[in-house]
């Protein structure tokens, strides 16, 4: 499975952004898909994730605020993330999860300040 993430960038406090993620090879295998960030200085840390049944698991920090979906062919993960604060500032990373092993896509950085 290859994964490649893009949407971050710079964004204001109180801002919104979109962040995708394109699935491609044996998608078929994927049980569970998730987004995970990294803050300089701090280790990886789960974000949401989402089953094929579309049950939806979200990290303390992001409920209310995030919302994680996918398509229906299972090959774009997106990440809504409103109401941004600094301390959502982290290279986000997308997570599939298949039976015989993860997969990571290479990450895309989410900057808020002012």
């Amino acid at each position: 499975v290859q994964l490649q993430a893009f949407g971050g960038g710079l964004v204001q406090p109180g801002g919104s952004l979109r962040l995708s993620c394109a699935a491609s090879g044996s998608i078929f295998s994927i049980s569970v898909m998730g987004w995970y960030r990294q803050a300089p200085g701090k280790q990886r840390e789960l974000v949401a994730t989402i089953t094929r049944r579309g049950g939806t698991n979200y990290a303390e920090s992001a409920k209310g605020r995030f919302t994680i979906s996918a398509d229906n062919a299972w090959s774009r993960l997106y990440l809504q993330m409103n109401s941004l604060k600094p301390s959502d500032t982290a290279v986000y990373y997308c997570n599939v999860e298949t039976p015989a092993y993860p997969y990571w896509g290479q990450g895309t950085e989410v900057t808020v300040s002012s």
